[in-house]
């Protein structure tokens, strides 16, 4: 007889069906021609992804106290996020640091609109959050920290560009940080008392995230118009 899969093990049996072309967009946005362009684009972007995290959490973690004991997924839920909450904060920051490093504006990132493609990768999360269940953030947070930096990236992209090892942080700590981050996720999800409809909702915010990132590698692997050199000070006269 075969074991029934934990629903964590079932969500990843999904995930595997869209895994080829994300990490096919990925090796395009890796590879070595014109990489130093792209890395800035990826760095920036990237920014504009994980500034959303904690924010999502919060937001995420505030409906959960609202609904109360009657709901049993909110509360392990709310300590579940309120935890991660502290663990993800600052990551932003680390992008910035990245940026300044590759000889990039780091405030180029907050000045602009984040494109369309952010947007539909980020934006359903505030929607199902506030319209169905806060557990369906659980979707969008097993897609990012299940695809974790390997930890021979940094090394590779800094011999690829040239840049200077400080530029690679957040590469480097998301490769340590996030294997361990998405086992905890798992054991995590596999013991929440979800019904059929919350299950439901954890696959479809996974599977989205994963279409709506690959869209997003593959439009940074494309290409677009270089980021802005840091600004040079001028000598006081």
């Amino acid at each position: 007889m075969t074991a029934t899969p934990t629903r964590s093990a079932a969500l990843h049996l999904k995930l595997d069906l869209a895994a080829p072309a994300l990490n096919a967009a990925m090796a395009e946005l890796w590879r070595p021609a014109g990489l130093v362009e792209r890395y800035g684009r990826y760095l920036r972007t990237m920014h504009e992804v994980i500034r959303a995290s904690v924010p999502l959490m919060e937001l995420a973690a505030r409906r959960c106290v609202e609904r109360g004991p009657a709901d049993p997924v909110a509360g392990p839920l709310a300590r579940y996020l309120e935890r991660h909450i502290e663990e993800e904060r600052g990551h932003d920051d680390w992008l910035l640091a990245d940026l300044a490093a590759a000889g990039l504006d780091p405030a180029e990132p907050l000045r602009r609109q984040p494109p369309p493609a952010v947007a539909r990768l980020v934006g359903p999360q505030y929607y199902w959050i506030e319209h169905f269940h806060p557990v369906s953030l659980l979707g969008y947070i097993t897609v990012l920290e299940g695809n974790a930096p390997a930890p021979w990236l940094a090394a590779r992209l800094a011999a690829d560009t040239g840049l200077p090892g400080a530029a690679f942080q957040t590469v480097n700590h998301h490769a340590v940080l996030d294997c361990d981050h998405s086992a905890e996720l798992d054991r995590f999800l596999d013991g929440l008392p979800l019904d059929r409809a919350q299950e439901t909702a954890v696959a479809v915010s996974a599977l989205h995230t994963a279409d709506a990132a690959t869209e997003l590698f593959a439009r940074l692997a494309r290409g677009g118009p270089p980021l802005p050199s840091r600004p040079e000070r001028t000598p006081d006269r």
